[in-house]
């Protein structure tokens, strides 16, 4: 087939086999079918276990992706009634001086899970105080008060999936 060993592998695509003379791996089959159907049982697209110096990464593509993309477009009349769905959201828009996220996440309300709340409606608080938590990529971001006041209204849930610039809480 191919000019290399690695080429060779490639040519044969994701069910082959490394045969043992192969430069001393040796793959364990079952665990592979295995990791294969978590990923189908789970609607995962990828997973990748290590053990030592072994590592297995198996991958499969998503076949939905391109059905998800055509749905909406021939669903033409379905975005005409969803303007008159948004327009009562509208004017529930937070005021400009809400306290707004610096980035995509989960908010916690809460330094970890039992502990009280940083903040509460009718709380004072200085500025540079912790108003809550977002995490992002595994990575905890404490958000600070731009400024002193008293919380007027907390515009998120503890453990809400958040987008950038969505406001957060009201500080008078």
């Amino acid at each position: 087939m191919g000019d290399t060993p690695n080429a060779d592998r490639a040519a044969a695509g994701r069910n082959s086999t490394v045969s043992k003379k192969d430069a001393g791996m040796n793959i364990d089959s079952k665990l592979v079918r295995e990791l294969a159907e978590l990923l189908a049982d789970s609607g995962l697209s990828e997973i990748e276990v290590e053990d030592g110096d072994r590592k297995i990464r198996v991958a499969r593509q998503l076949a939905a992706a391109p059905v998800a993309f055509a749905a909406p477009a021939a669903a033409a009349p379905a975005p005409a009634a969803a303007p008159a769905a948004e327009t009562p959201a509208a004017p529930a828009a937070a005021p400009v001086d809400a306290v707004k996220s610096p980035m995509v996440g989960t908010v916690y309300l809460a330094p970890e899970p039992g502990a009280a709340d940083f903040i509460a409606v009718g709380k004072p608080i200085k500025a540079g105080e912790t108003l809550l938590i977002v995490e992002a990529m595994k990575v905890m971001n404490p958000i600070a008060a731009p400024r002193g006041g008293t919380v007027s209204r907390i515009l998120v849930a503890n453990g809400q999936p958040i987008e950038f610039d969505q406001p957060l809480a009201i500080i008078d």
